[in-house]
């Protein structure tokens, strides 16, 4: 099935809802999306060889700053998931948006929309700082 993404070739990964995710109303708990959305965000930063190893190695990482989550639709016991995921903006100084839409197989909808603004900070300090070339060349924003 061919899915109406909000851009063309996000990073994507498929997902299982399985019986430990759903909550007291019978559907898969507003915590769960949050934790795809940080394993999707992961999964691209290993396709883009930029996993938290080379960040120690560079002496930088993300940190989330900010994030919005929009539920359209529940999922629900033995649904296929397929999150996506792609940098919306890079300032190439300090901060990325990276987005995430979360689909349906069976029926192709879109169940969440979401984005996080991630702010760069060095290891050693733990502070802000202006991101080093390997991030802004790596984490780029994607084309619409």
């Amino acid at each position: 099935m061919k899915f109406d993404w909000d851009i063309t070739n996000p990073h994507t990964i498929k997902l299982k809802v399985n019986s430990e995710l759903i909550d007291v109303l019978g559907h898969v708990n507003n915590t769960e999306y949050l934790k795809w959305m940080e394993q999707v965000a992961w999964s691209h930063c290993d396709a883009l060889e930029m996993n938290y190893q080379k960040w120690k190695q560079l002496g930088y990482a993300w940190v989330a700053r900010h994030t919005e989550i929009d539920y359209f639709l529940p999922a629900f016991e033995n649904d296929i998931i397929h999150a996506g995921t792609w940098i919306a903006e890079n300032d190439k100084k300090i901060s990325t948006i990276r987005k995430y839409q979360l689909i349906r197989e069976s029926d192709g909808k879109t169940l969440v929309r979401g984005f996080t603004k991630w702010i760069c900070v060095n290891l050693k300090t733990g502070k802000a700082s202006r991101m080093p070339k390997e991030f802004s060349d790596s984490f780029k924003s994607a084309k619409m």
